[in-house]
């Protein structure tokens, strides 16, 4: 495998594992990467996803995630939905990134789809284990890691090619 492909399955798997931190804000960045055309889909259905009002929505929906994130009543990003959930769009914004590097969507749903579950898993259990043994509050530790999904998100899609 040649460096630029393992590149490409990192990034895959990477904004998965960003999308099961935050579920929309991998989506929301990849929309805007295909935006500023740093990842190209032209020609490709999913080019929709890159226009104007697709991003602004899409980012919308993501800011109001990080908003419910910090609710008591919102359920563990491990239940079943949630995690059905950040497995998908974890997959969509991995098959926009290998659609864009003409490489295959299966693959990229795969890689993104379990990046998504391991993401959701891993940082549960990190903030999980922050919060209970290091006593910090688990708002400041949801606001970083909200600025771990964003800013990783935004670092990862703007290195790929």
């Amino acid at each position: 495998m040649n460096s630029n492909r393992a590149v490409l399955f990192l990034g895959g798997f990477g904004i998965g594992v960003i999308a099961g931190l935050r579920s929309l804000t991998p989506l929301a960045v990849v929309s805007w990467a295909v935006h500023w055309g740093w990842l190209d889909l032209t020609g490709s259905r999913l080019a929709l996803l890159g226009s104007t009002a697709a991003a602004v929505i899409i980012s919308l929906l993501a800011l109001a995630e990080l908003v419910v994130d910090k609710l008591p009543t919102t359920p563990k990003r491990t239940a079943p939905v949630p995690l059905g959930a950040r497995a998908f769009t974890g997959a969509l914004s991995a098959i926009m990134i290998f659609a864009s590097a003409h490489q295959s969507i299966a693959a990229g749903a795969i890689l993104g789809g379990l990046g998504g579950v391991v993401g959701a898993f891993a940082g549960y259990e990190v903030r999980h284990r922050l919060v209970a043994n290091r006593r910090l509050p688990d708002f400041a530790i949801a606001l970083a890691e909200d600025a771990v999904a964003i800013g990783g998100g935004f670092l990862l899609v703007s290195h790929l090619f």
